[in-house]
């Protein structure tokens, strides 16, 4: 029934068949204007992470805004009135941009010891280096040795500014957010209901929608800025940051490696189908197979609303090579049954050809569906989405095989078709036929070694990276943040909350020091009369010098800084009162900038703001995190309640943390999954075990490589494994269901190998040399996890076809599967 259906659809009928396909492209072409990309910091994330939520809270209490920072280092010393003018002019032309809230420079920093009055007087009528009257050379001493501006708004050296543009809050974004968490928690604790489910779905749809205008802005503001940059550049070498720009950049990234993965990966294709078969229309054909693929499944993403990623990016690469595989394979076959029974007509030919290549591919396709899907139980969320995609792709490319190829088939070939030549004359699959009969000792030897070599490696491996790393050195997100890392005080921004017993330091002698106080000063009712006292002020300062003093760390900034540079200017430590009219009196503009974001008089916490220097080689994220953890407790003394770690570096680390689970967890599903449908296909535990080995010796032995190498596990290395046996496992399905379906004729385990090897060896042979080359167009990227994934998943499929070759077909004739051969019965 099924036969005589497929039989109408892909001969009988095959132009209507083709027509409905040619519609389906159309169709997919029109939905790929809402083919969408998503380099945000969401992408980066662990789904529902708690030091997310926490993260955000602290942002909403202390006050958090997105910004860009710009290098600069001037050809002329700061303290240059040539200098000072060109920044001025930067300043302002920045400032005019109608998307910038405010913009801090070195010009603008107050100098609070370039006068002789008190220091009330110094605070309200400061000045700064723009100022005509002023002393720069004392005002210059004065910020580079200042605890608060050195290595923040100016280089230890002196030579490097930090300019920060701070941008206009997204009120909107900020509440789309807002509710998405909210949505998210529900979800998550008690569930959502019918009507909540629906209404998600639209929220979905309605933040998306604003989230692709956000990224349209933010390249807009990105281009605005670069361009005021580069009118300035004469004077000064500038370089621009900031999570904004990294974000527009990737967007570009991204772009450009979907463009040209897809273009090389195509280039290949060609050249491949030309060597195979050395006529256009049998290049043509299966090349339309393979364009009619991804043209479908970016019609369908657009649909669906579903956004590619830096991880997915090479997605479109991916399908092109898995659905080549596909149609070689099929193609070949059909070829090859034409020279061996030339009395079949085409179409009995292609409906045995089908007929012989649907289970394997079937079961290839299914295996490698396995490998993605177990991607989706790694809980960060672009390889979650990478998995989802690519076996939404697979599923794709396997109804389009067996749809259009043969459709195309019956419509452009001859029923005198001739065939491949010469199958029986490869010299690569026949010299390796001939050495895994004679070369026992050495096949299982070179297994062995490779496997203790894997082991060692993997033992070796790693997840600390370093973000930065994660950008060739000639970009300009790895120039800005290399900069701002090694001259103004690092790049991962990390946290540490003092919480303070609430009202427990309100004393009676503090109350009584405030009943001198002048009626009009709040009449004692502020809270803040009775909180700045000198316990929480001191637990402050000893928090920050111990912070301060961790290598890892770079600029170290809390309300400790402040205090110092009044004390310095007092000439003495102050007490409780003294600190609190000092608050009191600190002008609004300067307390919003440098005390704001630091205490939170009403929560009673103090916050510590570090950054981290990401590029130190030697940098061991969580060891520096469980070394704070522990060492505020039994270094300083505070109770474990009384602190809490929260920042970027936090979420970095959570998920660098989970890479090693996800890398666990994923390849335990695969090889489960994998060795299952083995068994399914061929009902036999002893060739299923023999199908996955060499599979799995690709993938252990690639990660050991990376071990050895020291090269840290990142979000791209951990799908590696899981993707190499998903992958190359198709050509053990093909060679095992060959193997099996040749020696039920041959009976003889030599000549069945000779057979396979001089067939479906070459099939395997050609796809694997063309999935080698796909991989490696990836390194053109300018992701360098991307790099990595293609150079290593490139050489894991050699060594995958390697081993199908001569370790699988060594291992078939020492355990005999399949039975005895007739001269041994």
């Amino acid at each position: 029934m099924l036969t005589s259906i497929y039989k109408k659809i892909v001969t009988d009928f095959s132009k209507i068949t083709l027509f409905f396909l040619s519609i389906l492209v159309f169709f997919s072409l029109y939905q790929s204007k809402n083919f969408n990309l998503d380099a945000s910091s969401d992408a980066l994330l662990l789904e529902g992470d708690p030091d997310l939520k926490y993260l955000r809270e602290v942002n909403e209490t202390y006050g958090s805004k997105d910004f860009l920072v710009l290098t600069y280092t001037p050809v002329s010393s700061f303290t240059e009135k040539e200098t000072i003018l060109n920044l001025q002019l930067l300043k302002s032309k920045i400032e005019k941009l109608t998307w910038v809230d405010s913009v801090i420079t070195v010009i603008d920093v107050p100098l609070l010891k370039s006068t002789d009055e008190g220091l009330m007087e110094r605070l309200k009528n400061y000045k700064t280096l723009a100022y005509p009257e002023i002393d720069r050379e004392r005002g210059f001493d004065e910020i580079i040795n200042s605890p608060i501006y050195k290595n923040y708004v100016i280089s230890e050296d002196g030579k490097t500014s930090g300019i920060v543009v701070y941008l206009k809050k997204d009120k909107r974004l900020a509440e789309y957010l807002k509710i998405k968490d909210k949505y998210f928690s529900q979800s998550v604790e008690s569930g959502l209901s019918k009507e909540e489910k629906i209404n998600y779905k639209k929220f979905i749809k309605e933040y998306e929608d604003y989230k692709n205008l956000y990224n349209i802005r933010n390249h807009q503001n990105i281009t605005e800025i670069r361009d005021v940059i580069s009118k300035y550049g004469e004077n000064a070498k500038i370089h621009l940051g900031g999570i904004p720009m990294i974000a527009n950049d990737m967007m570009s990234y991204i772009k450009s490696d979907i463009v040209v993965f897809g273009i090389g990966v195509f280039i290949f294709i060609v050249l491949t189908l030309w060597f195979i078969f050395r006529n256009l229309k049998w290049v043509l054909m299966p090349l339309l197979g393979c364009a009619t693929s991804v043209i479908i499944m970016i019609g369908l993403l657009g649909l669906i609303g579903w956004k590619v990623t830096v991880i997915s990016s090479n997605f479109i690469a991916l399908m092109l090579i898995l659905n080549m595989a596909m149609n070689i394979h099929l193609t070949v076959r059909f070829l090859q049954l034409k020279k061996e029974f030339p009395e079949l007509s085409k179409n009995e030919s292609i409906l045995e050809a089908s007929k012989k290549m649907i289970l394997p591919i079937l079961y290839t396709v299914l295996t490698t569906i396995c490998a993605f899907l177990s991607l989706v139980f790694s809980g960060i969320k672009p390889i979650i989405d990478f998995g989802w995609m690519m076996t939404l792709g697979l599923i794709v490319s396997l109804l389009v095989t067996f749809l259009l190829l043969p459709s195309l088939i019956s419509l452009l070939s001859s029923e005198n078709e001739i065939g491949l030549k010469d199958t029986e004359k490869s010299l690569i699959t026949s010299s390796l036929a001939s050495f895994t009969k004679k070369s026992k000792i050495i096949i299982f030897g070179s297994t062995f070694l490779i496997i203790v070599f894997s082991v060692i490696g993997i033992f070796k491996l790693e997840v600390e990276n370093s973000f930065i790393n994660y950008f060739d050195k000639e970009t300009e997100i790895y120039k800005g943040m290399k900069k701002i890392d090694d001259d103004l005080g690092g790049t991962t921004p990390l946290n540490v909350i003092l919480k303070f017993p609430t009202n427990s330091e309100k004393t009676k002698d503090v109350d009584d020091e405030f009943d001198e106080w002048e009626e009009d000063e709040n009449n004692n009712e502020d809270k803040s009369k009775y909180w700045f006292t000198r316990d929480k002020m001191d637990k402050i300062i000893k928090v920050h010098d111990y912070l301060e003093s961790l290598p890892e760390v770079g600029k170290v900034l809390s309300f400790g800084s402040i205090l110092r540079v009044a004390e310095d200017l007092n000439n003495k430590e102050l007490q409780s009162l003294e600190i609190a009219v000092l608050y009191s009196k600190i002008p609004d503009e300067i307390k919003k900038e440098i005390v704001s974001p630091y205490i939170s008089v009403e929560k009673d916490e103090a916050r510590v703001s570090i950054r981290i220097k990401d590029s130190l080689e030697d940098l061991r994220r969580n060891d520096l995190i469980d070394k704070i953890n522990i060492e505020l407790n039994s270094k300083l003394g505070l109770e474990k309640n009384e602190y809490k770690l929260t920042g970027v570096l936090i979420l970095f680390n959570n998920l660098l943390q989970s890479l090693f689970k996800s890398q666990i967890l994923t390849l335990g599903i695969v090889i489960f999954g994998i060795f299952l449908m083995f068994f399914i296909l061929f009902r036999n535990t002893t060739l299923s075990l023999i199908g996955v080995v060499p599979n799995f010796l690709a993938a252990f032995f690639i990660l050991g490589i990376i071990g050895l190498l020291k090269i840290p596990l990142d979000m791209m290395t951990i799908t590696i494994a899981a993707i190499t046996i998903g992958i190359a496992v198709d050509n053990s399905i093909h060679y095992i269901y060959r193997f099996k379906e040749e020696f039920k004729k041959i009976k003889s385990y030599n000549k069945t190998l000779d057979r396979c090897h001089s067939t479906v060896g070459i099939a395997i042979l050609n796809t694997s040399i063309t999935i080698v080359f796909g991989f490696s167009i990836l390194i053109l990227s300018n992701f360098i996890p991307t790099i990595y994934f293609g150079i290593f998943t490139g050489i894991a499929m050699l060594l995958a076809m390697i081993s199908v070759l001569t370790l699988l077909p060594k291992l078939i004739l020492t355990c005999k599967p399949f039975g005895e051969e007739i001269g041994n019965l």
